[in-house]
């Protein structure tokens, strides 16, 4: 099981990028699925997370701008980011919580992580 994001690019400030992340391999089920990103010398922040029904969660600093959302036939989650600042500047991870076959009984999945996608803003 792995999971490969795409997307990142550079994009003035204003601007939208779309980040997709697939997960592949013999999956039987993705529970939460996220988006992190890491700025040089800050800690990595969750942006956003989607359950597998679709219910989605923010923080605070992308709310109204960003938007997350999944296809489970695709196992894939999308970051839609618009109205770009210079601070969304950073490496964007991809995360989620997958178990493969053969399940095992109640699990909730290991945990995944992308190999980053890099979203530059210029001002």
């Amino acid at each position: 099981v792995q999971l490969q994001a795409f997307g990142g690019g550079l994009v003035q400030a204003g601007g939208s990028l779309r980040l997709s992340c697939a997960a592949s391999g013999t999956i039987f089920s993705i529970n939460v699925m996220d988006w992190y990103r890491q700025s040089p010398g800050k800690e990595r922040e969750l942006v956003a997370s989607i359950t597998y029904g679709g219910t989605p969660n923010y923080a605070d600093s992308v709310k109204g701008r960003f938007t997350i959302s999944r296809d489970n036939a695709k196992n894939t989650v999308y970051l839609q980011m618009n109205s770009l600042k210079p601070e969304d500047t950073a490496v964007y991870y991809c995360r989620a919580d997958i178990e493969p076959y053969p399940p095992r009984v109640g699990a909730v999945g290991y945990v995944y992580w992308g190999q980053g996608t890099q979203v530059t803003v210029s001002s």
